[in-house]
């Protein structure tokens, strides 16, 4: 029996020391800025967009905020900061704007949408291919096995190379396209909402996305209309040096409802690369739904030394503004050498909802300091989150998170459940609920736990033909399902095996 247990205490131990198996680079031509941040990196930013005075105008108040400003130090993260002038602020892929075949298409791109399982007629719409525009819907209905159904904006470093599904999407009056084609066909739209949820002025990183912010995706739903596919972006940090600054805004109206899915990838440097991103998310009519759903795979650095990684110092809220509307955020973190979030709502509207559910994995070296914010304003409103986190190696995982119930949020409701597990003797997991409560007809609840997977549970386990592997992903699936459930079908799969892949090899 004492062997069994020495065999476990050592699988798990070595349960975190996997691959990454995103860590390839793509051998692209692309047109980079020179290092440094001033401000005429943010007029060249507005220029090599064709954006409009007043975006520009809006990007150089920002910058002249941010020099104002200091880069906090109250996480619960021990990282060197980033020196913002070594970083490139804008790569562009060199990409031909309409090929005969895909024959034509740089053999590079073709081998990254090979390596990310996009299907062949996928990759046609993707790389603009003559015809593929518009036959993409008569190939689903004629192929439906090649496309997933999922319209798809695809950001590779600092543009979007092409969204799929647009003119399908607009027969409905959906507006789904990159940031800077919303800039550009537009303004009215993104005037309104651009920094309505997430000021230019509101953190360091944001203020400084707001700057240099490059591309990310612009949704618009409108009234009474239900989006009739996932929509979905793939963030792929490619270039060396570079940081990623992507800014996403979706806007729902009365009666509408979208969901929309977020994957992100890089490959294996040694040097830490900067991915600082600001999410907006409006419920702005009555009865309005947004489910933003998140499998976050960023390279999280060398697993024995932390060396390189991403980190990944991201804003993220909603406005719940409409009567009965709803935000749910859910999100599965398994990468990024340092992690520094917190998807929050802001519960504006009487009875409006808001959901955070948060799978969290820190192993090897990496630190996390992640949660969310339940703002409630309206009457009636009501909040839940659920946290699981699971510290691996030397991983350290921190929940920090906000409930505030305000004066006239009459009836409020929130729950909040935080559970952590430990996996080995060496990692760590840290809990900074903050709870403020300001009207005396609200509920407010709170529990929390933490667990380990000891040695007794794996050997049950082997004792009935479980081998440890096993025995330790179905330990940690059944600890996540609360979270897993809330994912879009293909989301759940994918999370769930990369949570095991992320996990392979680690046990104790």
């Amino acid at each position: 029996m004492s062997e069994t247990l020495d065999q476990s205490t050592l699988l798990l131990e070595q349960f975190a020391n996997r691959e990454y198996e995103h860590g390839w680079s793509t051998d692209i031509q692309s047109d980079t800025f020179e290092p440094g941040l001033n401000e005429h990196v943010v007029r060249r930013i507005s220029e090599k967009k064709g954006e409009p005075a007043w975006m520009l105008e809006w990007r150089l108040k920002a910058y002249r905020h941010f020099l104002t400003m200091k880069e906090p130090a109250w996480p619960n993260v021990q990282y060197e900061k980033p020196n913002l002038q070594e970083l490139s602020f804008y790569s562009e892929p060199r990409m031909k704007p309409v090929l005969d075949s895909l024959e034509d298409a740089d053999p590079e791109i073709l081998r990254t949408f090979q390596k990310l399982g996009i299907p062949v007629e996928e990759q046609k719409v993707l790389l603009n291919v003559k015809g593929a525009a518009t036959s993409a819907a008569d190939a689903r209905s004629t192929q439906p096995t090649q496309l997933s159904g999922v319209a798809v904006d695809a950001v590779f470093d600092s543009v979007s190379v092409v969204t799929t599904f647009k003119a399908e999407l607009a027969k409905l009056g959906i507006i789904f396209c990159s940031m800077s084609e919303a800039v550009r066909e537009h303004p009215d739209l993104v005037k309104k909402y651009l920094g309505s949820v997430v000021p230019y002025s509101d953190n360091y990183y944001a203020t400084l996305n707001s700057a240099v912010f490059s591309d990310g995706s612009f949704v618009y739903i409108p009234k009474g209309v239900r989006c009739p596919m996932e929509l979905s972006t793939y963030f792929r940090i490619n270039a060396e040096k570079t940081g990623q600054f992507e800014r996403t805004l979706i806007v729902a109206e009365e009666g509408s409802y979208v969901s929309y899915l977020e994957g992100c990838t890089a490959p294996m440097r040694d040097e830490n690369q900067l991915h600082a991103a600001v999410v907006e998310l409006v419920a702005a009519g009555d009865d309005a739904t947004i489910k933003y759903s998140t499998v976050q795979n960023w390279y999280p650095g060398h697993p024995e030394t932390g060396k390189g990684g991403i980190y990944n110092f991201v804003t993220k809220r909603a406005r719940a503004i409409g009567r009965r509307s709803k935000v749910t955020w859910t999100q599965v973190e398994t990468g990024s050498a340092i992690t520094w979030k917190y998807p929050s709502v802001i519960l504006q509207g009487d009875d409006s909802v808001g959901e955070f559910y948060s799978v969290a994995l820190t192993a090897n070296k990496q630190q996390a300091d992640t949660g969310t914010k339940m703002i409630h304003i309206g009457k009636r409103t009501k909040s839940t989150i659920v946290s699981k986190g699971i510290s691996a190696g030397n991983g350290q995982n921190t929940y920090r998170g906000l409930v505030k119930i305000n004066p006239g949020a009459e009836g409020a409701r929130n729950y909040s459940q935080c559970d952590s597990m430990l996996m080995g003797d060496r990692c760590g997991a840290h809990t900074f609920p903050y709870i403020e409560v300001k009207n005396p007809t609200a509920t407010v609840e709170h529990e929390a736990s933490t667990s380990k997977i000891g040695e007794d549970q794996i050997f049950y386990c082997n004792q009935r033909g479980i081998p440890t592997e096993d025995a330790v992903n179905m330990i940690v699936s059944g600890f996540c399902k609360e979270v897993f459930r809330e994912l879009p079908m293909e989301f759940a799969v994918e999370a769930q095996k990369l949570l095991g892949v992320s996990l392979e090899g680690s046990v104790g």
